[in-house]
């Protein structure tokens, strides 16, 4: 792993750190603020129970789809350029949904904005290694908790801007926050003509993207980020029917406990980073997560009704793998261009198998008539991260691999 002497935080870089900061701060608000006023949304729309559900499986596929060809766009266009084209996907997408007049028109503008959030966030971790390679822990664990904010702010207010102003309020006027986000990116490239792609990182790029699906590294960070992402959107997709059926919660107590699930995520997003650039063994914090997984689920499934909230917050731990991923595809490449590629690897694949994480969960639910069945599967994908915690805590980059491979052949 190469070091790089630190210096001050806004030296000359301190568009780059606004920019990387209010786009985190955009990054889920079209996905936090959709379902707490679907309701009000369907009365005039007249949304489907299929429509709704093909809402919710919007972000997972357009961040798996669009993670896997972001990697492409940046050897083309460079990395800002593509960031900025991202954003103003965002803001299209944010001022479609709230003028839709038609839920067709809804589900193509929620499209546009979820396809720019997929790219998002794939390069806000090369952006982070590109303007701040002496301060990867730190600004990464700022921007990851900003991104845990832009989950549950959009939540809370949601339903009273609806109510005071209307649903088509409540959705648009997220289109000015990520406008803001293009500012400081558009006002980087005018004054310091980044926004060009360089000729050899293309070809390195593009080389490593074709090696990075035989890379050890990439498959073991992709399977920690998918125990994340399946995990998470399972049980923000069934906690609170779990809950009601196992604990006797009802619907308010439901929520409270699906918010504290989601809180766990602020202490790790600000810790994770910070510990994992500077632990010799960064496996530890990979069992850690298996662990707080299983732990949480153990209790829900054996003891649900006594101490609930202890486990629904052990589970809720569970995700610290997400930050950790983020953090570590920057710590497992040497360069940028690695880093793209690492990038869009890992959410790509994340994101793919994350997606099916509802759905199924849902399925067993279903075939077995209790939540025994999906508990145990879900504490079965947290030991999958395990095996790949073995791999993560490798010191070793991605880039390295081909090196060695290309040593051997010429000796």
């Amino acid at each position: 792993m190469t070091t790089t002497q630190q210096r001050p935080l806004w030296a000359g870089r301190t568009l780059a750190l606004l920019g990387i900061f209010l786009v985190a701060l955009d990054l889920r608000t079209a996905v936090a603020a959709l379902s707490p006023i679907v309701d009000e949304i369907s009365a005039e729309l007249a949304l489907t129970p299929t429509i709704i559900g093909v809402l919710g499986m919007l972000p997972p596929v357009c961040f798996a789809v669009f993670g896997i060809l972001s990697p492409a766009f940046t050897r083309r266009f460079g990395l800002e350029p593509v960031l900025i084209a991202a954003i103003i996907a965002m803001v299209v997408g944010h001022l479609a949904r709230g003028f839709a007049p038609n839920a067709v028109l809804l589900l193509v503008g929620s499209a546009i904005t979820f396809a720019g959030l997929g790219v998002g966030n794939v390069l806000l971790p090369p952006l982070v290694k590109k303007y701040f390679p002496d301060r990867v822990g730190l600004v990464t664990s700022v921007y990851v908790t900003l991104l845990s904010f832009s989950t549950f702010i959009p939540a809370l207010v949601a339903v009273p801007v609806a109510d005071s102003a209307g649903w088509r309020v409540s959705l648009g006027m997220w289109a000015i926050f990520a406008f803001a986000a293009l500012i400081p990116w558009v006002a980087l490239v005018i004054r310091h003509r980044t926004g060009s792609a360089d000729p050899q990182a293309e070809h390195s790029e593009s080389a490593l993207m074709g090696r990075v699906w035989h890379s050890s590294i990439a498959w073991a960070l992709a399977v920690v980020f998918a125990v994340s992402s399946l995990n998470a959107y399972a049980m923000f997709a069934w906690l609170p029917s779990l809950l009601d059926d196992t604990a006797g919660t009802t619907p308010a107590q439901a929520g409270v406990l699906l918010s504290l699930f989601a809180a766990m995520g602020l202490p790790a997003g600000l810790l994770i980073p910070w510990l994992a650039t500077r632990m010799r063994n960064v496996g530890i914090l990979v069992y850690a997560g298996v662990v707080f997984f299983i732990v949480g689920y153990l209790g829900l499934l054996l003891v649900p009704a006594t101490a609930t909230w202890l486990w629904v917050a052990f589970a809720g731990a569970g995700p610290l793998l997400f930050p950790l991923a983020l953090v570590l595809i920057n710590l497992r490449t040497r360069t940028h261009a690695g880093s793209v590629a690492l990038s869009g690897f890992v959410q790509g694949v994340g994101y793919t198998i994350g997606a099916v994480g509802p759905l199924v969960v849902g399925i067993l639910h279903e075939t077995s008539g209790g939540w025994t069945v999906p508990l145990v599967f879900l504490m079965a994908t947290a030991v999958a991260g395990a095996f790949a915690g073995v791999v993560v805590a490798r010191p070793h980059l991605l880039e390295d691999a081909h090196e060695r491979r290309q040593r051997r052949r010429s000796a």
